[in-house]
């Protein structure tokens, strides 16, 4: 596990199978004191996901990508830092995704929801952002930065490695027999990269989203040696786009103007509901 993802400072490497008992244990120490509209446990055994599937086994390596531990909550400070606003160009890039008032979105990955506060300000009152993360410490933060800037419509949610705990697909009124998730848009901000278990937290938001839904995928530029990240934490289009494809997603449009990163828009393919989930581990 690390504490930030530039090139400067030595990472603090954690076994995947101990980050997860550690985080287990930490949800019990501050779950409490996070904001009534944090949920985290569907199915109170966090050993099963919410089908009471057994968690699977956490990858190192998919597609030939070697996958990334995630940032530590000590790395919070890093997320904030000042020069993230010339590197990334936060304001363009939130234009890009066209939130409207009413929307129903999700910050996954959200850490203390450096971008989760101006989602919930673009939809409103009458939409509804949910806040994904598997460290309750972020969560507590952004719980009382929820509660400074006065937002109401932010649920806060305590995911698994493998599982968002996103709300599942609803029957339609006019077709009971075809189901259609409730979310708009998904954004992931230099996190995808993280997933020790893509396939199922791929084919859990495709579930999640509606029809014409889509993942906005922002990932540090792989083929840009000039950005000055770890390489296990960027990603090329091409792995992007090898890896989403391989999983039930299809590219909608891009945007190429950000500094330093990629901003690609990913919707269901429209085959399965499901995708082919690949679990290629090289």
């Amino acid at each position: 596990m690390s504490t930030n993802r530039s090139t400067d400072r030595p990472r603090k490497p954690l076994a995947w199978g101990a980050f997860v008992w550690v985080m287990a244990a930490s949800a019990c120490l501050v779950l409490d004191r996070i904001a009534p509209r944090c949920y985290a446990q569907d199915n109170p055994d966090r050993s099963v996901n919410s089908t009471g599937a057994k968690i699977p086994d956490p990858l190192t390596k998919y597609l030939g990508r070697r996958i990334a531990l995630p940032m530590s909550y000590h790395g919070i400070p890093w997320l904030n830092r000042p020069e993230r606003i010339q590197e990334e160009n936060p304001e363009e890039m939130l234009a890009q995704l066209g939130i409207k008032p009413g929307m129903v979105v999700c910050d996954m990955g959200c850490g203390d929801g450096y971008y989760t506060i101006e989602l919930a300000k673009r939809v409103g009152p009458a939409g509804k952002v949910y806040a994904v993360d598997i460290q309750p410490e972020m969560l507590q933060e952004l719980s009382r930065r929820c509660e400074q800037n006065d937002l109401k419509n932010v649920d806060m949610v305590l995911g698994l490695p493998h599982d968002p705990k996103l709300p599942g697909p609803l029957e339609q009124p006019s077709a009971p027999e075809e189901t259609e998730g409730t979310l708009d848009l998904i954004l992931m901000v230099d996190v995808y990269h993280e997933f020790s278990n893509p396939v199922e937290m791929l084919s859990a938001m495709r579930r999640s989203l509606k029809k014409d839904g889509v993942i906005a995928l922002v990932e540090f530029r792989g083929e840009d040696p000039q950005v000055p990240i770890k390489p296990e934490h960027k990603m090329t289009k091409k792995q992007i786009l090898k890896e989403y494809e391989a999983n039930g997603f299809r590219l909608v449009k891009q945007y190429d103007r950000l500094p330093w990163q990629h901003l690609m828009f990913l919707g269901p393919d429209g085959n399965t509901r499901d995708g082919s989930a690949k679990n290629a581990k090289e």
